[in-house]
């Protein structure tokens, strides 16, 4: 019965050896480790002889990303990690209902954490990472090369230090950092991934290029599908060329699950709708007033208006708004034929190539109305195109944003101003809408940041009735103090603001105490919506639930033997084990539980008696039974709650007599 839980992230490089055996069963061998043990390994000159037809040898030129650290990487984002996720109920909101979770903590260890719980159920990923600026990074990977070592191993310098090349800090250093921090996570991001799953990332200029080389490196050329160019500044205070724009990247990640019909409803439709009803009012059927009108109402707005890009639907009629589109034939010559002018009665000028219809469809057209006559005879008709039946349209590349408004609202939100620069959470919430998120997708944002994704999950679920997504944030806790001490520019998100807010709610200084602060915020706005859920869990990386011990078994005194006697730390609750269960079972964060009491001992039943698990420190027959008796996929109980080898053996009876099928395992 008792196998042991792991307790630990999924060996993410065994996993990849074991999908090697099953394809080429020949090229895994034996290999002895650091200990004399023997360990699966792959042979890879074996290997190449198996993809003899396209292997790329030794050190010939090919076309690919590399940079210092890039191997180190990719073993960072395989390496398991001895750690866990603890829940928070006293800063979550709604615990026990949501199905919302904040994880603060290291991206890097939380995605590793979550591997076998969300893979391949992630509809889309968002991620704002820092854009390198210059400034060291938050995100210190054990595997990444302090700036001397960097320097040297790039080239920059020698071994003493001295340069090599001028300019240092636009050579290697930078881009390498970047790099080295980026490529593990999305490595493991691409797992999360549905097959018809979105990468959705915002950069600047920094590193836009390397960040589309990046995800075609992870995710297969194909995967790039193209950017929006988000104009959102016009700041006019630099060298060369003034930047007055970012850069919101996509990526998908099967394009033959993903149909890439990205449709948006377009901006500006309710004033363009209110002022055509005050023109119809003013004007009656005097169509000529009202275009008239329109053309001049137009010219009001600038181009980076929303409703200067409808500035050609400036018609009207009993129908609705509309523009004369081009009425010429698909092939040159197809259909011609005389269509007399409604007034005149003259034949009106025809289009080079001939009609878009035969004869007979285009007298239908006219007869219903459907086609724009000019003043005369002498201007070709057009084909009346109706807003209402053009609302929405492709996902378009280029966009204007008020990059103050989302500013002023977080502002608003707080109170005061505590964040510079947010993502729009409507932009954001456009965008998932746009590429499909809808229903019980799951949004994941591991730079979390002021919580803007987060955020939009929600107003994408208040727009929508059949929305109701959820969403997954990690934020690692940056203290704030030293990111106003060191970030400059651009990349100082912060203020001294958000400090003192902190400081009067005697909460931590750091930016994951932001991201909650502001989902609390969001939450009570929302509460009279009862359909949506604005609640979250919080869970905070930390080290294992089991003890650390580094003492040589000759040197274990008695007294420390006794303490040992149990593997699980002291400061541990059953939520922390039972939360520690759900990752190494592969369950969802969000499940549902119940807390119940059997025979005095607390138990707890996860979605529906998919998990039982009893963590009391003895377990009686009593307890065994109910639990047996309610026939879980899987029951769980802690390893040294059976006192004696017969307390264990009869519980596996209990559970072989009345729950064959139950997986039941000790921790």
């Amino acid at each position: 019965m008792t196998e042991k839980l792991r307790m630990a992230s999924p060996d993410l490089a065994e996993a990849n050896i074991d999908k090697l055996a099953e394809l080429f069963p020949t090229v895994i061998t034996e290999v002895h480790d650091e200990d004399g043990n023997l360990q699966r390994a792959v042979d890879f000159d074996s290997l190449r002889q198996e993809l003899s037809g396209c292997i790329v040898e030794g050190p010939q030129e090919r076309y690919r990303l590399d940079w210092p650290g890039k191997r180190a990487a990719a073993f960072a984002a395989n390496a398991p990690i001895a750690k866990t996720l603890r829940p928070v109920r006293e800063e979550s909101v709604d615990f026990d209902a949501t199905e919302n979770i904040f994880i603060e903590g290291d991206n890097l260890d939380a995605l590793k954490l979550l591997q076998e719980s969300y893979l391949g159920k992630v509809k889309l990923i968002y991620i704002d990472p820092p854009y390198n600026t210059g400034n060291d990074f938050v995100y210190n990977d054990t595997f990444a090369n302090s700036s001397a070592d960097e320097l040297r191993r790039s080239g920059q310098t020698d071994n003493e230090g001295v340069p090599l090349v001028a300019n240092t800090d636009s050579n290697g250093r930078f881009h390498t950092s970047w790099l080295n921090m980026m490529y593990p996570r999305l490595r493991l991001a691409r797992n999360f991934l549905t097959d018809d799953g979105v990468l959705v990332v915002s950069i600047d200029e920094n590193e836009h290029a390397n960040l589309i080389e990046l995800g075609k490196t992870v995710f297969g050329d194909a995967s790039y599908v193209g950017e929006i160019v988000l104009k959102n500044s016009n700041k006019n205070d630099q060298s060369f060329i003034s930047i007055q724009h970012e850069y919101i990247v996509f990526f998908v990640k099967n394009k033959q699950a993903n149909s890439g019909e990205w449709v948006e409803k377009k901006e500006g439709l309710e004033k363009i709708y209110a002022t055509f009803n005050r023109f119809r009012k003013e004007h009656g059927d005097d169509w000529a007033a009202i275009n008239r009108a329109a053309k001049t109402w137009y010219k009001t707005f600038p181009p980076n208006d929303p409703v200067f890009a409808s500035k050609h639907y400036d018609n009207m009629d009993a129908r609705g708004i509309y523009f004369g589109s081009d009425i010429s034939g698909p092939n040159d010559g197809q259909y011609v034929y005389d269509v007399l002018h409604p007034i005149t009665g003259k034949p009106c000028k025809r289009p080079s190539r001939g009609w878009v219809f035969p004869e007979a469809s285009m007298k239908e057209q006219i007869l219903n109305n459907r086609v724009h006559f000019g003043l005369d005879h002498t201007t070709v008709p057009k084909i009346k195109t109706y807003l209402k039946d053009t609302e929405y349209q492709s996902l378009t590349s280029i966009r204007f944003v008020d990059g103050r408004a989302a500013s002023k609202r977080l502002a608003k939100l707080f109170g005061e101003k505590v964040f510079t620069n947010p993502k729009d959470e409507f932009l954001l919430r456009d965008i998932f809408r746009a590429v499909g998120v809808g229903g019980e997708d799951i949004v994941l944002d591991m730079f979390a940041g002021s919580g803007s994704a987060m955020h939009a999950v929600l107003e994408r679920n208040r727009s929508e009735a059949s929305s109701s997504c959820r969403y997954i944030g990690i934020q690692i806790a940056e203290d704030l103090h030293e990111s106003l001490k060191t970030a400059k520019g651009a990349a100082r998100k912060i203020t001294s603001n958000a400090i003192d807010l902190l400081t009067e709610l005697g909460r931590p200084a750091t930016v994951a105490e932001i991201t909650k602060q502001r989902m609390r915020i969001v939450n009570k706005q929302l509460d009279g919506d009862l359909l949506v859920d604005s609640g979250f869990r919080v869970l905070k990386v930390d080290t294992s639930n089991l003890v650390d011990v580094w003492t040589a078994p000759d040197n274990i005194a008695q007294d420390i033997l006794t303490e040992s006697i149990t593997s699980l730390k002291k400061d541990r609750t059953a939520k922390d084990l039972l939360f520690q269960v759900l990752l190494d079972w592969g369950l969802e964060l969000s499940s549902s539980i119940i807390r119940e009491t059997v025979d005095n001992r607390e138990v707890y039943a996860v979605d529906d008696d998919a998990l039982i698990a009893c963590f009391a420190e003895s377990v009686s027959p009593e307890v065994v039974r109910a639990i047996a008796e309610r026939s879980p996929l899987r029951a769980v109980f802690r390893d040294d709650a059976f006192e004696t080898d017969a307390t264990r053996i009869n519980t596996e009876q209990i559970f072989r007599e009345v729950s064959p099928s139950t997986e039941v395992r000790t921790i």
